[in-house]
């Protein structure tokens, strides 16, 4: 399941202003940084805000109480994205009002970069033909693109994807499908309290037997078909690679997938059969993965990957 926002992550918390304002006393770039991220947010609810006022006056689905929750919504959507610098402006206001961008933020992400220069955004490396094969299961280098689009996420998650699916006799694009579910395309991965990225990509959490690092956070677990808040335990790995590796041995290990796994080269029924075997509590797990599996976000995502061994499911 998806981690939800906490503390200053969330617009409602108006112990926000006081925290900044003490730590611009012990720490003046990190305060610096924090106010460009806001800055931004407040710009994405003015074009937000904008967009939505565009809409015809007599809309027969608007209320003032769906007004109101749509509000909300946005509100928090714009702090979400200006935390992962969608936009990139927290980073040039950073830069003009003297402070150093942080180091893994010092290149815009594409979308930005092509927007300022004009330029198109490079594509991650594709594979040429006659390369040596990727190493299965081989740590990410540290020079890694950052993911920040569903483009970024297939192209630099492929190759463990693939592997994977191998192993799995499933098809790679039905595991990104269910990878991009269970972490928001890379955006709304689980992090330990620190801050740090736990790379579990598949929601997978740590029982009793597990002995690796967790990271508990609250998230969202269905009872009887309403969703209800807890804090969870989940497994937390060194790498993107290390969490594919997992997710195939948690399937195989667990006879209660054994079905799932019979099936796996057909996505509808896989993800059908994962739901069944209690993978998820959501009861529309498996149409939520097929959704995405289908969508036009998702093909068009692997179309702009630019790797000539990415191929859609879509049949249509």
């Amino acid at each position: 399941m998806l981690p939800l926002a906490t503390g200053s992550e969330v617009y409602t918390d108006f112990q926000g202003l006081e925290r900044l304002r003490a730590q611009a006393r012990d720490n003046p770039q990190q305060a610096l940084r924090e106010t460009a991220r806001q800055f931004e947010a407040l710009f994405m609810q003015m074009l937000l805000k904008s967009m939505r006022e565009a809409k015809p006056a007599d809309d027969p689905f608007s209320s003032p109480q769906s007004d109101l929750y749509r509000d909300m919504f946005d509100q928090q959507l714009a702090i979400n994205l200006s935390k992962n610098g969608a936009l990139g402006i927290a980073d040039l206001l950073q830069r003009q009002l003297g402070g150093a961008a942080p180091p893994e933020q010092k290149t815009l992400n594409p979308f930005t970069a092509r927007v300022f220069s004009g330029a198109p955004a490079s594509l991650p490396p594709a594979e040429t033909a006659g390369a040596a094969p990727q190493r299965a299961w081989a740590a990410p280098a540290a020079g890694d693109i950052k993911i920040d689009s569903p483009r970024a996420f297939i192209a630099a998650l492929w190759p463990y994807a693939e592997q994977a699916a191998r192993e799995l006799g499933a098809e790679p694009q039905t595991l990104l499908a269910q990878a991009a579910l269970e972490s928001g395309w890379g955006q709304q991965m689980i992090e330990h309290a620190d801050g740090r990225n736990s790379h579990n990509l598949f929601g997978i959490k740590a029982n009793a037997g597990w002995e690796g690092e967790r990271a508990v956070v609250p998230t969202l677990e269905y009872e009887n078909g309403i969703a209800q808040r807890q804090r969870a335990a989940f497994r937390a790995y060194d790498s993107f690679a290390e969490s594919f590796r997992d997710y195939v041995q948690f399937l195989r290990v667990n006879p209660r997938y054994r079905q799932a796994l019979e099936v796996a080269h057909d996505p509808a029924a896989f993800a059908q059969a994962l739901q069944d075997a209690g993978y998820s509590t959501d009861p529309r797990y498996a149409q939520k993965i097929l959704g995405l599996l289908h969508s036009g976000a998702f093909n068009n995502a692997l179309a702009e990957a630019s790797r000539p061994n990415i191929v859609s499911l879509n049949t249509e």
